[in-house]
């Protein structure tokens, strides 16, 4: 069956290919893991050499606004990858493309803009079938 009649879940005519854009995407957010680890620890060694005191020093809340910003990005970046293992393992168990909450499919669109979506549109925004 296909989306709109509600009966198998999305999966592409070539589940190969949604399992290389997973793997690309999962490889990009790596490198970007890799960038952000080495900006995290340029600041905190920046702030080594200097005594920074962030209550007082001008320059310190910045500082400690750009380290919580680095560490902000950083742990949305490990969240993104294990999302997208995630989606690896729904894809290989034929469970990719089914929304967790509804058991509806996703659109092919959506995964096509976030492979690791777990949610249809509707769950996503908060809506409940039938609603």
């Amino acid at each position: 069956m296909d989306q709109e009649t509600g009966g198998e879940p999305y999966l592409p005519p070539e589940r190969a290919d949604v399992r290389q854009r997973l793997l690309a995407e999962r490889g990009a957010t790596r490198e970007r893991m890799d960038a952000l680890s080495r900006d995290f620890e340029a600041i905190v060694e920046a702030n080594a050499l200097v005594a920074v005191d962030d209550e007082h020093d001008p320059e310190g809340a910045s500082t400690a606004f750009e380290r919580a910003h680095v560490a902000s990005l950083l742990t949305q970046a490990r969240e993104h990858l294990a999302a997208l293992d995630l989606a690896v393992e729904r894809l290989e168990a034929g469970e990719y493309g089914r929304c967790e909450r509804c058991g509806e499919p996703i659109p092919a669109a959506r995964l096509e803009v976030r492979p690791a979506a777990t949610t249809c549109v509707r769950c996503a925004g908060g809506v409940r079938p039938g609603r």
